[in-house]
C-alpha cells in the first residue's frame, strides 16, 4: 500500500519474463519508461494548425546494484542466440503500482527487448552499478 498521498519509487514492483521464464533482478534501485511517438503536423492554408501523435512503443531502464550474474547471463544468452542463428522470442514485463487510495494498477509492455547500457564499473570497495535498458512495442492497462 501507498505510505503517501503520491506515488514514490517503493510502490511500484516490476517483474521481467524472459523467453525461458522469469528473470530476478537483484537490487533495482531505479526504473524509467516513456512513451515513444511519431510527431505528425498539419501547416493548414487557413493557418490552422493540427497535430497528432502516433504510439511507436515504450522504452526506459532499470538501474541496478549488481547482486549476481543474472543480467549478464540473460544479455549473454541472447547475443548467443543471436551468434548461432537461433531467433529469440522477445520478453514480457509487468509493471504493479500500488496507488494511494489502496488499490494496485497494473501495466503489460509486451515484445520487449533488452541492451545493456552498462555493465558496470568495477573499483576498489565501491558498488558495481549497471543499467539495463528495454524497448517495447506496447503497454498496456490490466
Amino acid at each position: 500500500m501507498a505510505i503517501s498521498v503520491f506515488s514514490v519509487g517503493r510502490d511500484t514492483q516490476l517483474v521481467v519474463i524472459g523467453p525461458s521464464g522469469r528473470i530476478d533482478l537483484a537490487h533495482v534501485t531505479g526504473f524509467d519508461s516513456r512513451q515513444v511517438t511519431q510527431s505528425v503536423r498539419v501547416n493548414r492554408l487557413d493557418g490552422n494548425q493540427m497535430g497528432m501523435e502516433l504510439p511507436k512503443g515504450w522504452e526506459g531502464s532499470f538501474e541496478l546494484e549488481r547482486g549476481d550474474s543474472t543480467v549478464e547471463d540473460f544479455i549473454g544468452t541472447t547475443e548467443q542466440n543471436y551468434f548461432n542463428g537461433t531467433i529469440s522470442t522477445t520478453s514480457s514485463m509487468y509493471q504493479y503500482v500500488s496507488e494511494v487510495d489502496g488499490s494496485t494498477s497494473t501495466y503489460q509492455y509486451d515484445s520487449v527487448v533488452f541492451h545493456l547500457s552498462n555493465a558496470g564499473q568495477w573499483r576498489g570497495d565501491a558498488a558495481v552499478k549497471q543499467k539495463l535498458d528495454f524497448f517495447a512495442s506496447r503497454r498496456m492497462r490490466m
